[in-house]
């Protein structure tokens, strides 16, 4: 459920109109409407305020859920993989000639955004070794670490036979 919807449900539960709320929480009606209405976002600590003037708390279940990627998507995290645990300052200072001439070749052969901006962003992490914002890159499944993995300056540092490997494992 969203949050406007959790607000309507109990104030339709405990029978508060907007205008009781406004004078319980001392949040301007005009206000409650809009939250109501999707039209102003509403943090969980503002529900949770307003529902305690309801007699109601606001509990917040976290749970692990298995990512869905697509395949592609779960080829390129997985390729990253095995190269996190090598990542340090000293493989990074190694690395960076293969990273510096794939990122030109990035740079050469892709238009369009939003690759063009993470090729900088990329060479922005590389040249400042800038190693933790790297490994997040490298193993996040948010939507920027996923299209910064699109354009990833890594090709070519995983050995031949783990690079199989992990092809192998995403066909299953």
């Amino acid at each position: 459920m969203d949050r406007p919807s959790i607000l309507n449900d109990v104030m339709s539960r405990t029978g508060v109109t907007q205008s009781r709320l406004s004078e319980l929480s001392g949040v301007k009606q005009p206000s409650l409407s809009q939250m109501l209405h999707g039209r102003i976002v509403m943090s969980d600590d503002m529900l949770d305020r307003l529902l305690s003037c309801m007699g109601y708390r606001l509990e917040v279940v976290r749970r692990p859920v298995p990512a869905e990627l697509d395949h592609s998507t779960e080829r390129r995290w997985r390729m990253h993989q095995p190269l996190v645990p090598l990542l340090s300052p000293e493989s990074l200072r190694k690395w960076r000639p293969i990273l510096t001439r794939n990122l030109k070749g990035l740079k050469a052969s892709t238009r369009g955004e939003p690759h063009m901006r993470n090729i900088g962003r990329w060479s922005e992490l590389v040249s400042s070794d800038d190693v933790r914002g790297i490994r997040r890159v490298m193993t996040g499944l948010d939507t920027d670490s996923v299209q910064m993995r699109e354009v990833s300056p890594f090709g070519g540092l995983l050995p031949e036979g783990d690079r199989q490997r992990v092809l192998m494992d995403v066909r299953r």
